[in-house]
């Protein structure tokens, strides 16, 4: 039988990040928009292809740090396909569940402009049926799936409890657009939950959209609000202003980002939740956990693409003894 530290499930999919020249768009702050000429050819940096996904990027980042990972996706037959699979075995990233199906697999193509990127998403409607035999594990990652999650979500709730696991938690967009009451069970069954602090306010619905926490005090309260949904640990992002949790005692942590040029954005949540985890699988302290969770987010945003940065093991050990 198959053992690993943690497996991923969640959706697999192909990311394609274009960069392009500043003096090609331009940015409407107010209304949040990107803009190019309407009709004409936009010159492209560069083009590059690179394994994506919630699922993907937290099994990618704990392998690099030295765990033992699988993941459980569905994706399609075709080139990408390819690509995914290949790309999982690179990075000893266990790609045994993985469900090839008939036609394309889900894909997101990135606009990098001013280190930040505005995502196209496509999701290629699945079945997400799992079998969850023949394997053991001591920790599952629950994250975004496509239309088809529910049955999904149950089945691994049910696996989850029945096995007397750990679980890790973070819903996609789809999951957040259904509801609290669409993960209120998978909530009460978290051990830690991972969100920002946009995804936080939907889930707890204790902030309108224009007032969103902006201090500590405030912040606090929304781990609070969210521990009180089930999750025993409760971790939130906040970019710039750096990442907060909640511990199974109550106790509350806060913790600076490291100043770094900032090229795309995109994966550092995962990036942190995969520093994160390692340091709680290795049995060290919350404090230590948002270290290392805040050093892989940090390398991530220096590079283009969400697992490009991604640390290995020997590199985090050695960013650890600079900090």
């Amino acid at each position: 039988m198959n053992k690993y530290d943690l497996v991923a499930i969640g959706d697999a999919v192909i990311d394609i990040f274009l960069t392009i020249d500043e003096k090609n768009g331009r940015v409407n702050f107010k209304d949040s928009e990107l803009c190019f000429k309407y009709g004409t050819k936009i010159p492209v940096e560069s083009a590059k292809f690179f394994l994506g996904g919630n699922a993907c990027n937290v099994s990618v980042g704990l392998s690099r740090l030295g765990l033992k990972t699988a993941i459980f996706s569905e994706i399609g037959d075709d080139d990408f396909s390819d690509m995914i699979v290949k790309g999982l075995k690179t990075e000893n990233v266990s790609e045994e569940y993985i469900k090839r199906k008939n036609g394309i697999s889900s894909f997101s193509v990135g606009i990098n402009y001013k280190g930040e990127r505005t995502l196209f998403v496509e999701h290629v409607l699945r079945g997400n049926n799992f079998d969850f035999s023949n394997f053991y594990t001591e920790w599952v990652y629950l994250t975004s799936l496509g239309e088809a999650w529910k049955e999904a979500y149950k089945k691994t709730l049910d696996f989850v409890q029945n096995k007397n696991l750990k679980l890790a938690f973070n819903p996609g967009t789809l999951q957040l657009l259904e509801g609290y009451n669409s993960i209120s069970d998978t909530l009460k069954k978290t051990d830690i939950l991972f969100l920002n602090k946009e995804e936080a306010v939907k889930i707890t619905s204790t902030k309108s959209a224009d007032q969103i926490p902006t201090d500590r005090k405030e912040i606090e309260k929304l781990l609070t609000a969210l521990q009180e949904t089930g999750p025993k640990i409760v971790v939130i992002t906040d970019g710039v202003n750096g990442s907060f949790c909640i511990d199974q005692d109550k106790k509350t942590y806060s913790h600076g980002i490291i100043d770094v040029k900032i090229m795309n954005k995109t994966g550092a949540g995962d990036a942190y939740t995969s520093g994160f985890i390692s340091a709680i699988i290795s049995g060290q302290t919350i404090e230590e956990a948002m270290n290392r969770g805040t050093l892989n987010a940090t390398s991530v945003i220096g590079k283009i693409g969400a697992q490009v940065g991604l640390l290995k093991k020997t590199e985090m050990e050695e960013k650890l003894m600079t900090v």
